[in-house]
């Protein structure tokens, strides 16, 4: 379908796996990624019905010749929590991947909590050929955790730490937040002072965000806690600043990385090639569409057995959805995005109205320009890119303009 090679240049592309755990203990103040807490045979429910959505994959090319297998080069495992899960079912989990994969995937993620690490279970990983860990850290400080009901300790996060690294994986990331409920800029820095002090390959940091059917949400409207722009804008410009000067090269709006350890995964994600997403609320780019498992383990567990899969959201990938989101997600990275390459894969008639933007762009400092047609967002551009992205969103919505002869 549109925008994606065929034949052998399909089989070349990128392809990924991302498969949801939806597991947790508890439920986190400000999350909004569907979980539900593991009951009676649940988990083992999911584990096999993981294995036969994989089944229901297509996950052959049009080469030469006839089908073929298609390798998969980077898998993701998100949460909820994969770390609920026991040793050896993790173990099933993973062979049920590699069975479809084709191989060993290039790089291989899987979020961690603290508290779920344990030498067994990065034992499991580490023999079936993961090669980075990204855990859930969000603060050092026991305070700011309360603050969001994380259930981990400071302590659980050095102990976890020093366990990963023992395990020797290829890639640690460790995810922090700021602009949390009365945290204050000498608090944020003394947590990104601890991040590098543990000194991880990768950091990813996150302004927190108050999403509708989460607790924050609920202190949000009762007025308990209150939304403070310029405070954030000063967090990101702080916080970009000082990772540069710590030798962590920003790749996008919120991740950062040591030379050679950008994930590759999410790199894959936001140039828009295609990934298979399994397990309840999963979303998927393949073969010509986007969709997304429903959020919730009984449905989806009835999808799986009547043979159905990605059955919610389901949207045709045209051009102008890619090239409107290719765009969007393209500009959120640092190397931004080459609109000349970017025409020519997406073909559109709503490029004139996407081009139109770029002049007051420029104008106004968010973007730049090089005489190749490469933009990318200036620090200015970067703080406020989702209302761009919404601009250019729009843009590809508008009716496209018709010559009149």
């Amino acid at each position: 379908m549109a925008g994606f090679p065929s034949g052998q240049e399909k089989a070349q592309a990128p392809l990924g796996v991302y498969i949801h755990v939806p597991f947790c203990a508890t439920t986190c103040d400000f999350c909004a990624f569907y979980q539900t807490v593991p009951k009676g045979d649940a988990v083992r429910r999911y584990l096999d019905a993981v294995e036969a959505e994989a089944a229901l994959v297509d996950w052959t090319h049009a080469a030469a010749g006839g089908a073929a297998p298609r390798r998969v080069a980077t898998a993701f495992w998100g949460g909820g929590t994969p770390g609920l899960l026991r040793p050896a079912e993790i173990e099933q989990l993973g062979r049920a991947m590699l069975r479809h994969s084709q191989g060993q995937p290039d790089e291989w993620s899987v979020e961690l909590a603290p508290a779920t690490v344990t030498a067994d279970r990065l034992a499991v990983l580490k023999a079936l050929g993961v090669t980075r860990i990204s855990m859930g850290v969000q603060s050092f400080s026991e305070g700011m955790l309360d603050a969001l009901g994380r259930q981990h300790t400071p302590a659980q996060i050095y102990r976890a730490y020093d366990l990963i690294r023992a395990h020797d994986f290829q890639s640690v990331n460790l995810d922090l937040m700021f602009a949390l409920p009365n945290q204050t800029p000498a608090q944020w820095q003394a947590d990104l002072d601890e991040a590098m002090r543990l000194a991880p390959d990768h950091l990813s940091t996150y302004c927190l965000t108050f999403e509708e059917d989460t607790a924050l949400w609920v202190k949000l409207s009762q007025g308990k806690v209150k939304l403070d722009v310029d405070k954030e804008a000063a967090f990101y410009r702080d916080t970009w600043a000082y990772l540069a000067t710590a030798g962590y090269a920003q790749y996008e709006v919120s991740n950062f990385a040591r030379p050679g350890h950008s994930s590759r995964h999410n790199l894959n994600t936001w140039r828009m090639h295609e990934w298979v997403g399994l397990g309840p609320s999963a979303a998927s780019q393949q073969g010509g569409w986007r969709s997304s498992n429903p959020p919730d383990l009984a449905r989806w567990l009835d999808d799986i057995a009547a043979g159905r899969r990605a059955t919610a959201d389901r949207v045709a990938l045209t051009n102008d959805l890619l090239a409107a989101d290719s765009v969007i997600f393209g500009l959120r990275m640092n190397e931004g995005v080459s609109l000349p390459q970017l025409q020519k894969r997406f073909p559109s008639p709503h490029w004139s109205a996407a081009l139109d933007l770029w002049p007051r762009l420029l104008f106004e400092g968010l973007i730049e320009a090089t005489p190749e047609g490469r933009i990318s967002l200036t620090v200015r551009g970067r703080l406020v890119a989702d209302a761009i992205g919404a601009e250019i969103l729009e843009a590809f919505e508008t009716p496209a303009k018709v010559a009149v002869k």
